[in-house]
């Protein structure tokens, strides 16, 4: 893009910049190109009004008094809008070709000024995979590094929850306005106060599908490394790697069973080169240096509560069968009963009757040491 890192914008120009990031049609390279031609963003929108000048694509201006509602109501909301100027916009997004020329964020700025790691994978998570993702971001935000993720549920949810003190950034789909999923709504709040939610599209926005990918490009953006954990092949987890890897991030992948469809896209990942994780050293020891940011390895993994305003369960079953809502948690890997039951948000009766259930239809087994597991031999029910 053609802005360099200087001095923030006035209230005139950061309007502008406004004004002509909502430019439908236009997108960051047609910005970028009519920056350049005009010399300002006050310019160009005077250039897209004058009738002589023909774009070689279909742009529609927005009224001037629809993009000074939504700069107003972002002011009342505790919004603000990053241009690309701005020192605060993040330095390695900058870099990254088609940057957004406009963020708006809510939340803990400063958050962008650090080292980042974005932590991305399944939505359907297992238990092993959520505990990997809790134990991932903690240590990594113990050793300095901000955890980057886009709040869908599964290991996103996991990895904000588990960072909330220590620095969390979820990059949004929809506008600001519109955290998305519904359930994650309370999270989000909670990232805006104590970490930092941030977004490209209008602040009202519902997110669409095209939009998640959008989304996906800035997660990696933001950070040195993607890490993926658990992945199904066509998800939007590899829809990230694939940006990390042509923004020259470095791409990392935690193994998961060869008989675990949600494994699969990570485990191509890794035959492909991507680098193995199993614990947070192996993580730290790939990420490249960054003078200041990091603190050192972090001390023994201590799982954090939820805050007590957050739901403790991992997703909210909606009077479903509880047996399926074990089920989905499992994988061929072993699994602390007691663990397995907070995760799925059952009383010890509901679960004692689901894993009853389940070892009937020979679908789960029974290991030493109070675990179980998801049976070896049988299918999965579709």
């Amino acid at each position: 893009m053609t802005a360099a890192p200087g001095r923030p914008l006035d209230e005139r120009a950061r309007l502008d910049w406004l004004h002509l990031s909502r430019v439908e049609g236009l997108g960051p390279r047609g910005f970028d190109t009519l920056l350049r031609r005009a010399g300002s963003a006050g310019e160009a929108l005077r250039l897209l009004s004058d009738p002589a000048f023909v774009p070689g694509r279909r742009l529609v201006l927005p009224k001037r008094a629809d993009v000074e509602a939504e700069f107003a109501r972002a002011e009342r909301l505790g919004i603000r809008f990053l241009a690309l100027p701005d020192p605060d916009y993040p330095a390695l997004m900058r870099a990254v070709d088609g940057a957004p020329p406009l963020l708006s964020v809510k939340g803990r700025v400063e958050l962008l000024s650090r080292s980042a790691v974005a932590l991305v994978g399944a939505r359907n998570a297992s238990a092993l995979g959520r505990k990997m993702a809790v134990l991932l971001a903690r240590g990594l935000a113990e050793a300095g590094h901000v955890i980057v993720s886009g709040l869908a549920r599964g290991i996103d949810t996991e990895a904000h929850r588990a960072t909330l003190s220590g620095g969390t950034v979820a990059v949004m789909a929809g506008g600001l306005e519109r955290p998305y999923p519904p359930e994650n709504e309370a999270l989000f709040e909670a990232i805006a106060a104590e970490g930092l939610v941030l977004s490209e599209m209008r602040l009202w926005q519902s997110p669409r599908g095209q939009d998640f990918p959008r989304r996906n490009r800035l997660i990696s953006a933001l950070s040195l490394a993607v890490v993926v954990v658990e992945a199904a092949r066509r998800s939007g987890s590899l829809i990230t790697a694939r940006m990390a890897a042509e923004q020259g991030r470095d791409v990392l992948a935690v193994p998961g069973s060869p008989l675990d469809p949600r494994c699969e896209g990570s485990n191509d990942l890794l035959r492909d080169g991507a680098t193995l994780v199993t614990s947070v050293a192996d993580v730290l020891a790939a990420l490249p240096p960054v003078a200041g940011q990091v603190r050192g390895m972090p001390g023994p993994f201590r799982e954090p509560d939820p805050p007590a305003f957050l739901p403790r369960a991992s997703f909210d079953l909606a009077g479903g069968d509880p047996a399926d809502a074990v089920l989905g948690l499992l994988t061929h890997g072993a699994i602390d009963i007691d663990e397995l039951g907070r995760m799925a948000g059952l009383d010890a009766a509901a679960l004692s009757g689901a894993l009853f259930d389940l070892e009937l239809s020979g679908l789960i087994e029974r290991l030493p040491g109070n675990r179980v597991a998801q049976g070896v031999i049988s299918a999965r029910p579709e």
